[in-house]
């Protein structure tokens, strides 16, 4: 997963087959031009030193605060933003220590969203947040006009996703809905049996 990441970012080129993004090779398109359109939450949510609103534009200029809002809004952040007195002129400490995994997880979410992304990589990067946070986050992404590429181990987080594509030792085992997957790939069935098994015991 990390390896399609780099290829679609282009941190990577590929060596064999290729990539084509609105009938043209992804070597073909202007670099910076096409990086810009993409929004990126990566598996390790990171936030430095400074106040929430520095965290949420990284150097974007031109963003109201209404914006960030949104943002916030959509990544199922907001309400904890609003508790605070400071709301978006609150401190965040190094690394983002006085937020939790799942709030720095819901943060990382919106800064990707300020810009408004033609594409959002989500790199799994709603592990830390619990299902109902995270069937509320899915709901508000799949209204955007926006193609959203989901990573993630859990099928409960791309199950309603128009393509899934399940990678099996760096391979694609299988592509298609959740449905025809589930009626004509073992390796994704057997994910299904585990997970729903684990939730069980749970």
């Amino acid at each position: 997963k990390s390896t399609l990441v780099n290829l679609l970012l282009r941190n990577d080129d590929v060596n064999q087959g290729q990539i084509i993004i609105n009938d043209s090779l992804i070597q073909n398109l202007d670099l910076n031009a096409y990086r810009q359109k993409i929004g990126l939450v990566p598996q390790s949510a990171s936030l430095f030193t400074g106040t929430l609103r520095d965290n949420l534009l990284m150097g974007k200029k031109d963003i109201s605060d209404q914006d960030l809002w949104q943002a916030l809004e959509i990544a199922q952040a907001k309400d904890f933003v609003a508790q605070n007195d400071q709301g978006l002129d609150m401190p965040v400490r190094q690394g983002g220590k006085n937020f939790s995994g799942g709030q720095k997880q819901r943060l990382t979410i919106a800064r990707a969203l300020v810009g408004q992304p033609q594409v959002l990589i989500l790199d799994d990067s709603s592990s830390a947040l619990v299902f109902a946070t995270e069937s509320k986050l899915r709901q508000a992404l799949s209204k955007l006009n926006t193609t959203i590429i989901m990573i993630s181990q859990r099928v409960s987080s791309v199950q309603q996703a128009d393509q899934i594509l399940v990678m099996n030792n760096g391979r694609s085992a299988g592509v298609g809905s959740h449905d025809d997957l589930l009626a004509n790939s073992d390796i994704y069935q057997a994910i299904v049996a585990s997970q729903m098994q684990e939730e069980k015991e749970d």
